[in-house]
């Protein structure tokens, strides 16, 4: 009699084989062994396409990506929700992060792929991949959103069991994974731990309030006893991206404006006094053979993001920077108080940054103070930080709310920005007197960037998870359904 599709089988032949951890993300997509700290393997998301006799090569990793090839242009698979568009190119990208560092590349390695308006080299590539899986010894945990599509989880395993021909298959919520990375160290020491269900492994620590502020957008995840309660994910398209879009505003409208000008573009420069105009060679590309405007962009988000890490920060409070603090003068003149933050732009054009490097990122937090252009309204006030929360907590029931509320999870490349966790603190305090607040952020960087995919390590490398593996024979027994009926 077969066995039922919602009942885990004992998957013990695959505990001494190493599995991998995926975790795509928008910006980036990391891949790594279950039981190591960090992913060996953090690849763009984003893939450049060339021409190439009549057709095109689509080229990924970070060497590929950033070099000025003829007519470059720059795509992503992803959608800036996080989930996947264009699931051949992803299926390509996602095979890349993982044989490029961490198993051996089977023939036609898809760090060049050929478009199908190549018919011979094409069909000769999908000869050789119908013969030889590259995962076929490794057990492979996926993590998806919090609303992820039942289409779309079946499609990640029907990649993974025929494309990849892996043995055994789990997908799991990053927002769940992300909300016990601060307490990995104790569930290292549960050596005895049991898992009665998929990721009810918190140790005590199973509810929490998840914020995940990445590239494209914001999650508030809400996890009570290790589960997602879905009618409370809440997203915000104010996140890392947000802040580079309010910088090229703010260099845009100031007099005079700052040049934004990326690397590939410099050949040599001399260096000037702070605020001058810049004395540089500019390389110079024949029109017909420039790269595209979304390879620059691409290049200007790079730019910004160093600019991001050294220059701008939230404003701590007390209050917001529109406000006024308790000497009777506005926040922005105390922000000008303060000592200012150098940064030189790649053609050698520098200045002092003073309190404009707060004012890229108060619009997460008040959206009545982000900088607005033609064509860049303000966002609506259901957008801001607070109200997101405010609506997750809203749709939560009043018992768990102040769970949630002591066990504040912050997370995401986009939350190492100085002073993000202190201002969201004081904002939670201040909207929540009653219950405890307590924000539970990661010094470390790499644990607060990659966190959905540490978690993901940790959970795959639990000796006693090897039991929930969705085997290869189940999926051929049930098909691709099995997930949603196995991974809730």
């Amino acid at each position: 009699m077969a066995q039922s599709s919602a009942i885990p089988p004992s998957n013990a032949e695959y505990d001494e084989i190493s599995a991998l951890v995926l975790d795509p993300g928008y910006s980036t997509t990391r891949a790594g062994f279950a039981g190591e700290d960090v992913p060996k393997s953090v690849v763009p998301s984003f893939y450049g396409i060339v021409p190439s006799n009549g057709g095109s090569k689509y080229l990924y990793g970070d060497n590929a990506l950033h070099n000025p090839l003829p007519q470059i242009s720059v795509a992503n698979p992803m959608a800036k929700d996080g989930t996947v568009e264009d699931w051949d190119t992803a299926t390509n990208l996602w095979e890349y992060a993982i044989t490029s560092r961490l198993t051996n590349p089977r023939p036609g390695n898809p760090l060049i792929r050929l478009d199908p308006k190549e018919p011979e080299m094409y069909d000769q590539m999908v000869t050789t991949e119908n013969q030889e899986k590259p995962l076929e010894e490794n057990p492979l945990l996926m993590t998806e959103t919090g609303w992820n599509t039942g289409k779309g989880r079946e499609k990640g395993i029907e990649i993974a069991m025929e494309n990849w021909g892996c043995p055994a298959y789990w997908l799991a919520r990053n927002g769940v994974c992300a909300a016990y990375v601060p307490f990995a160290v104790l569930y290292r020491l549960w050596s005895d731990l049991t898992l009665a269900y998929s990721s009810s492994f918190a140790a005590g620590k199973a509810s929490a309030l998840v914020i995940d502020v990445g590239a494209s957008s914001i999650s508030i995840t809400p996890v009570h006893d290790g589960l997602i309660l879905r009618k409370g994910v809440v997203r915000s398209p104010l996140a890392g991206n947000f802040v580079s879009d309010q910088l090229r505003l703010l260099f845009s409208t100031s007099t005079p404006p700052i040049p934004l000008t990326p690397h590939y573009l410099v050949t040599s420069k001399t260096p000037v006094d702070a605020g001058s105009p810049a004395v540089a060679t500019y390389r110079s590309f024949d029109p017909k053979t420039a790269p595209s405007p979304s390879f620059r962009h691409l290049q200007e988000e790079r730019l910004l993001t160093e600019f991001k890490e050294s220059v701008v920060q939230v404003w701590p409070g007390p209050g917001r920077l529109s406000g006024h603090s308790n000497l009777g003068v506005t926040n922005e003149e105390a922000a000008k108080a303060q000592p200012g933050r150098p940064f030189e732009m790649p053609d050698g054009w520098n200045q002092m940054f003073g309190a404009e490097r707060y004012r890229a990122t108060e619009g997460i937090f008040d959206v009545k103070a982000a900088i607005t252009g033609e064509g860049s309204p303000a966002p609506p006030p259901s957008q801001s930080l607070l109200a997101s929360i405010q609506a997750t907590l809203g749709q939560i029931d009043v018992d768990i709310r102040p769970h949630l509320l002591s066990n504040v999870v912050v997370t995401g490349g986009a939350s190492l920005m100085q002073g993000f966790t202190e201002r969201l603190n004081q904002e939670l305090m201040g909207l929540y007197s009653g219950p405890r607040v307590r924000i539970s952020a990661p010094g470390n960087m790499y644990e607060r960037k990659y966190a959905s995919w540490i978690g993901g390590s940790i959970l795959a490398s639990l000796g006693t998870f090897h039991q929930m593996w969705i085997s290869k024979k189940e999926y051929e027994e049930h098909g691709a359904g099995i997930v949603e009926k196995r991974c809730k």
